[in-house]
Formats: structure tokens, sequence, C-alpha cells
């Protein structure tokens, strides 16, 4: 049976509880101290990459995510750029990377001169698949001296990336098990899990180093903005001076040490990121709300599945998601037309990473399981405003 389209636009409605026309995907919300602390941002003159906005953001940071430092950086990709280089990965290099993500996680591998290689996700939380993954490395990997080298490519595997698909955290306990086996570090991708936690842990604090993003549609924004998280003090460290161009500190002199990056975010962003974490239980508890309406509203629509935080973790639901079932899915651009035209502005899931055109040559293991969430998916609108009357 295909799914009945209306009766999704109808679910939709019933759980936004709005009627203004259009409801956009995702959009910031602006209720604290923001225009207060940008204000002061300006008055001081210290607006760009030195002042005390930045330093509170990071400080903030390192405490919400439970690691011992953070860098604020230009965004997200830039973040995940810094996090590969400090981790070692080098010019042909492998990074196995879900191929359900966004590009920027395949991106990032490639400004490092390396190569994604993508493997599954799980239908449950969309995230990376650690038992698949690890059944994969079994199958193509080889030890060579201390490098785990693609047996099928003879490049080295140089590090793992997971990414917690719409706020929803990876199955981190077992994946850390899996590339402690393999002796892979990890590089969390946490730009959409702000707020999310695994097992009570935040999100953002499991890997070597872990990634935020803070653009103008995450669950909090700096307009434009990303951080690099790390319990290893060195590398933080390091981190920090090769995105303020590897400057050696002196009062007068500029004088860098080594080929650098100018990726430091500027104060006047994190003032407004400053006040948006201050705001961000609320946003959280509205988003979790919201979800609870969606599922509530889907539970009688025949072949749709609401996707829901995986066992054990608390998603920030950074945006809200269905899955047809394998036969409506033939009805996907129907159903995001309908409620386009009802001014619900959803979209698909990306395109899948294997299937553009920069990498289509990369490696890979068995990616049924994206290729059919891919078909699939639909998100719907998840603005935290959209929930904000449940927690007032």
């Amino acid at each position: 049976m295909i799914v009945d389209v209306e009766a999704i636009v109808a679910a939709t409605e019933r759980a936004i509880r709005i009627t203004n026309r259009p409801v956009a995907l995702h959009e910031p919300l602006f209720v604290g101290r923001e225009w207060d602390y940008l204000k002061r941002c300006v008055d001081s003159g210290w607006v760009s990459s030195v002042g005390c906005f930045v330093d509170e953001f990071e400080a903030r940071l390192a405490v919400l995510c439970g690691t011992s430092s953070a860098v604020a950086i230009v965004n997200g990709t830039a973040a995940l750029h810094i996090a590969l280089r400090v981790a070692g990965v080098e010019p042909d290099d492998e990074v196995v990377v879900p191929t359900l993500t966004f590009v920027a996680t395949a991106n990032a591998v490639a400004h490092c001169g390396a190569v994604p290689h993508f493997v599954d996700s799980t239908e449950s939380g969309l995230g990376m698949d650690p038992q698949k993954l690890k059944g994969h490395l079994q199958r193509i990997a080889v030890r060579r001296g201390e490098a785990l080298v693609n047996g099928e490519t003879g490049r080295p595997i140089r590090a793992v990336i997971p990414v917690h698909i719409f706020g929803h955290p990876v199955d981190m306990e077992v994946l850390t098990a899996v590339c402690l086996e393999f002796g892979l570090p990890i590089i969390e991708d946490a730009t959409e899990s702000l707020g999310s936690t695994y097992h009570g842990k935040p999100c953002g604090g499991f890997g070597t180093a872990g990634v935020l993003s803070f653009n103008g549609n995450k669950i909090v924004t700096t307009g434009g903005g990303g951080a690099l998280l790390t319990n290893d003090v060195a590398l933080g460290r390091r981190a920090k001076h090769v995105t303020t161009t590897a400057k050696l500190p002196h009062e007068w002199a500029y004088v860098h040490d080594e080929i650098a990056w100018n990726y430091r975010m500027p104060n006047l962003n994190a003032a407004l990121g400053v006040a948006q974490l201050e705001g961000l239980d609320g946003f959280v508890a509205a988003k979790r709300a919201l979800a609870r309406r969606y599922d509530e509203a889907f539970a009688g629509v025949r072949g749709v599945t609401f996707v829901k935080e995986p066992k054990g973790t608390a998603s920030n639901y950074w945006l809200n998601a269905i899955l047809l079932d394998d036969e409506s899915g033939k009805a996907r651009d129907a159903v995001l037309q309908a409620t386009h035209d009802a001014g619900l502005l959803t979209r698909p899931a990306w395109t899948l990473m294997h299937r553009l055109a920069m990498f289509q040559g990369s490696p890979r293991s068995d990616l049924s399981v994206a290729e059919s969430i891919e078909r699939r998916l639909v998100n719907l609108p998840s603005s935290a405003i959209l929930g904000m009357n449940d927690v007032a």
C-alpha cells in the first residue's frame, strides 16, 4: 500500500500547531541577550579573532561537552579539517566516513589531500553502523608495521569519523571498541548534536577530537562558526596554534613557525554564541517536546515510521525525520511536493556521498542500508520555536 500523502501533511500540521506559512525546516531563535552581547562587543572595538567572548564561548563549550578544551573556529568544515590534520591525517591516507552525511564531512577529508572511505549506517539511528564497519575492516584491512592499510588500494586507513545524524548519537561504546581493535582514532562529527547525550555523556567528547557547527540552521548559532573539542591538552594547544596562523607569541614581532590557517572565530560571532548557549537547555527541551508531538501525530499513519533517538541516548532532535516503508518510499517525492504545497518546508536526505561526482571513485563497503534510507527519508520542520509553548 502506498502511503496516504494527505495524512502525512495533516499529521505534520497537527504536530507543529501553527497556521502561519511557510514553516521553515529550521530557523534560529533569538530570545536571550544576543543584542546586549553584540553591542558590548561592538562598543569594545574587539570584533575580530581576539576578545573576551571568544574566551568565554570556548570555556562554556568545554564545560557543556565535558572536554578539557574547546577551540572556536570559523565553521564546522574548517574544524573538521583541523581535527583531522592534528590527529595525523596526511595526503593519500584514507578516512572512514558514513556515506549518509552532509558533504562537509567528506570535503574535510579531501581538504587534507586524503580519500574518504564510505561505510554504511543503521536504520534505527541513521548513524555509522559499528558492526558492519568491523566486518568490512576485517575483510579489507591489513596490518603493515604500525599502519592499518586498505589491502585493495594500498593506502593507510588513518581515522574514523562517526556523525550523529540529525542529533541522534551513534553507538559510541561499540564503535570505540571497534576502533581500538584496529588502532584507529575517532574524530567525532558532533556538528548536529550539541545538547545530545550518549548514556548521559555529552556528544563531542568521545574521540581524539570532536567537532561542532554553529551554522545558522543549527540548534545554537553564531551565524557561521564551529569548534574543535578535545581532552588531549597538547592536541588542543596545537589546534589553537595552527588555526591562528601559527604565530609565535610576541609583543610586536610577526614570526610564524609553520604553514597554517587563519581559522579562528571572530569575537563578534562568539558574542552571539555566548547568548545562544545560555538558551541551549530551553532549545533542547522545546525540540524534544516537538519530537514527542511528531511521534504522537504519526503513530496512526500507515507506512510511516517516526525516527526516534536510539536506546540509551537523549537526542537534541536537531532535525525530525520520518521514514516511509519500502513500498511507500515510491511516494517520497509526492510527499515532498504536497508538504511544500502546504507551506511546510520539508526536505529529503542528503545525496549520499558516494553518488557525488567527486567521490564516485572512493573506496566503500556495502551501502545498502544508507541507500534505502536515502530513498525513503523526509525531514520535517524542526525549529525550536515550534515546541516552545510546551516548555514555557
